[in-house]
């Protein structure tokens, strides 16, 4: 039986009543966050039941950092990754052998060099996999609405971040014009002259003139909160919100009905498995980072593997081997919480046709 473990941690305020109990819905809101910020490393649940279609079985925990992430963002650096540290610590002494990062707690600092160098494990951020199944997404989504990305203006918000960069790079040569979106211009022109050769590419320093222009949208900033409103986006704009905290905006559900947004893959995992913790998803589903942690476990592959600022593409692509061989699979898409059926891509199509004829 292999061993791996995983580090949630509340994305927002509302969120701690959702993992750790009723505290956050009986207490004044200070007196709760004082209290995280004490709270040590705390094990949510133990993960039974995957099974690689090869046979080799795997079994986990969901550790916490009791850090929301405004306070990962305000705190000192240093106090923030001990936290993280201890959370995956404790995994490793359930019996992990090698510990995912999730959410913000794979952004903090250098996205986890620091905490690798000071575990007694190895741990991944899970990026690898997260961009394999953000591309997928993107492209099932493409095909259900019939937009064809090769002749499509697409963009990567947040395009020099670890994630945004892979994208990136993978997406350069498989669309008509890539739009590198980002607040750093060197760090955006450094980028194109790279990715020049392999097709047509441009910057912007200005996420509201870009977007309304693109056809479809990969988001990945470090923002803590929501960068892209409903005015941002044109009719039948499809957009891919892989960052945590959500880049998109709640209003754009609300508001806009001609438009697609999803939240990356998600992902089946195979054999009889169950969280014994709600995060969200369906059963027997999950984020791509978390199949990633249970695909190193499953392989044996107890190394740090996604780790800083530059992703190896070459690692994305042997994500997706390594997801095929064990039976891994993208389950379909979700938005704001909710799965996204046939139904709903039947009716956001009818409503671009309306709103273009």
């Amino acid at each position: 039986m292999e061993k791996f473990g995983f580090v949630i941690h509340p994305i927002s305020y509302s969120d701690i009543s959702r993992k750790f109990g009723k505290i956050a819905n009986v207490l004044p809101k200070p007196l709760v966050l004082s209290a995280m910020k004490h709270i040590g490393a705390k094990e949510v649940s133990h993960i039974t039941g995957i099974k690689s279609i090869n046979g080799a079985e795997a079994e986990g925990w969901f550790t916490a950092c009791t850090l929301t992430t405004e306070q990962m963002v305000n705190l000192p650096i240093g106090y923030v990754q001990k936290k993280i540290i201890d959370a995956v610590n404790l995994a490793a002494k359930q019996g992990a052998k090698v510990v995912g990062l999730g959410a913000y707690t794979a952004v903090v600092g250098d996205a986890g060099y620091t905490i690798a160098k000071n575990t007694s494990v190895p741990v991944t951020t899970g990026n690898s996999y997260t961009v394999a199944s953000a591309l997928l997404g993107l492209d099932w989504a493409s095909k259900k609405l019939g937009t064809n990305l090769k002749t499509s203006k697409v963009g990567v918000m947040g395009a020099y971040g670890s994630i945004g960069k892979a994208c990136s790079r993978l997406l350069a040569s498989k669309v008509g014009e890539l739009v590198l979106i980002g607040r750093n211009k060197n760090e955006l022109e450094i980028l194109k002259e790279e990715l020049a050769p392999q097709g047509l590419v441009s910057i912007s320093t200005d996420s509201h003139m870009s977007l309304p222009s693109l056809d479809a949208l990969v988001t990945v900033t470090s923002a803590i909160d929501a960068v892209i409103e409903p005015e941002d986006l044109k009719t039948g704009a499809i957009v891919c919100d892989v960052a945590r905290p959500r880049d998109v905006s709640k209003r754009v559900s609300e508001i806009r009905d001609d438009v697609l947004v999803f939240e990356g893959g998600v992902i089946a995992v195979p054999g009889d498995v169950d969280f014994h913790f709600n995060f969200g998803f369906p059963p027997k589903t999950s984020y791509a980072c978390m199949a990633e942690t249970m695909l190193l476990a499953l392989e044996g592959r107890y190394e740090s593997y996604s780790l800083g600022r530059e992703l190896d593409v070459n690692k994305v692509n042997e994500m997706i081997i390594l997801a095929e061989k064990h039976g891994f699979k993208l389950a379909g898409l979700r938005s704001f919480e909710r799965a996204i059926s046939d139904t709903d891509i039947i009716n956001i199509k009818e409503r671009i046709e309306l709103k273009r004829a």
